[in-house]
C-alpha cells in the first residue's frame, strides 16, 4: 500500500498540565504534520481533566502509521500519562446493528448509510426476529436471525457474539432485549442504544401510553453508550419536540420516532467522527 496524505484523528484525555498542547503541536510538526483542525476542553484548569480532538495530514503506509504511533506513545503520550487513540479516516469504523421488529431507527441508519452519510461502514444486521430481513437484504446487507428463547439467553449471546466479531461498533437500533454485562465484557468494543424520553422516565413497557396519561408537553430520546447498568451508560446526544394535549399516544409515538431516528443517527455519526470522549459516566463531544 503507498503512502497517502489521508486526514489521521488524535483524540486524547488526561490530567490538565501545561504544555500537552505545546507537546502535541511540536510533536506533529517535527514529523511533518500539517494540523488541519483542533478542538480542547478542560474540566477545570487547576486538576482538572483535559480531551483533545485534532485532525492532521500526514502521507504515510500502515508500517509508518504503526511506527508514528509508537514514536508519538514514547515520546507524548507517556510523560503526560494520557489515554489516546489514532484512526485514520481512509479506514471506515465497521458497525454491526442489533434490532428487534421496530424498524424506524433501523430503516433510518440503512439508508443514511447506502447515502455516505456515515463515516462508517454497516456489515450486518442481527435480530430476535425475523421480520426485518427483506427490508435490510434490500440494503443489500446480510441479515442473521438469533431468536433468544425463554431460558437459552447465554446460548444466544454466545451466538451473536461469533456473529458480531471483527466489528468495532455495535448499534441497538430499538433492540428489545437487555444484553447482559458477560456479553458486553466479551464484545469489548462501544454499543450505542437508542431509548425513548429523556432517561429514566417511562422506561419499561408502554411509555407513550403513561407519557400521555401524565399529560407531558414534550417527548424526546436518549442515545448513550451500553453499560451493564440498564440505560444508566454515559449520554451522546438528547432531543426533544413539544406535543399538546390534542395528542394521543399514537400521536406520540409517532413523533417520538421521529426524533429516535435523529437522536441516532447524530449519535452512531459523531462517534464515527471520533467526536465522542468519555469521561466518568458522562461524555466530551466536539
Amino acid at each position: 500500500m503507498s503512502a497517502i496524505a489521508a486526514i489521521t484523528r488524535l483524540l486524547i484525555s488526561c490530567a490538565d498540565r501545561p504544555g500537552i498542547v505545546a507537546a502535541v503541536s511540536r510533536f506533529l510538526h517535527e514529523a511533518g504534520a500539517n494540523i488541519v483542525s483542533s478542538d480542547q476542553h478542560t474540566t477545570d484548569p487547576e486538576g482538572g481533566s483535559f480531551f483533545m480532538r485534532m485532525e492532521f495530514t500526514l502521507p504515510m503506509d500502515r508500517a509508518e502509521h504503526a511506527e508514528f504511533e509508537r514514536r508519538f506513545a514514547t515520546a507524548v503520550a507517556e510523560p503526560f500519562a494520557m489515554h489516546w487513540q489514532m484512526w485514520q479516516v481512509s479506514t471506515p469504523k465497521r458497525i454491526a446493528v442489533m434490532v428487534s421488529r421496530y424498524d424506524h431507527c433501523l430503516l433510518d441508519i440503512l439508508w443514511r448509510h447506502r447515502r455516505g452519510e456515515l463515516e462508517g461502514d454497516i456489515g450486518l444486521v442481527v435480530s430476535n426476529h425475523p421480520d426485518l430481513r427483506a427490508d435490510v437484504e434490500a440494503f443489500g446487507i446480510p441479515f442473521e436471525h438469533v431468536p433468544v428463547e425463554k431460558g437459552r439467553k447465554a446460548e444466544a449471546e454466545q451466538r451473536q457474539l461469533a456473529l458480531l466479531a471483527g466489528y468495532d461498533l455495535v448499534i441497538l437500533a430499538r433492540y428489545m432485549q437487555i444484553l447482559s454485562a458477560e456479553f458486553l465484557e466479551q464484545l469489548a468494543v462501544p454499543v450505542i442504544n437508542i431509548h425513548h424520553s429523556f432517561l429514566p422516565a417511562f422506561a419499561g413497557a408502554g411509555p407513550y401510553q403513561r407519557a400521555r396519561e401524565k399529560g407531558v408537553k414534550l417527548v424526546g430520546a436518549t442515545a448513550h453508550y451500553v453499560t451493564p447498568e440498564l440505560d444508566a451508560g454515559p449520554i451522546i446526544e438528547q432531543d426533544v419536540i413539544r406535543v399538546t394535549h390534542r395528542g394521543d399516544a399514537a400521536t406520540l409515538e409517532r413523533l417520538g420516532s421521529d426524533i429516535e431516528r435523529t437522536v441516532f443517527a447524530r449519535a452512531v455519526k459523531w462517534h464515527c467522527e471520533d467526536r465522542v470522549l468519555l469521561h466518568e459516566n458522562t461524555t466530551i463531544v466536539f
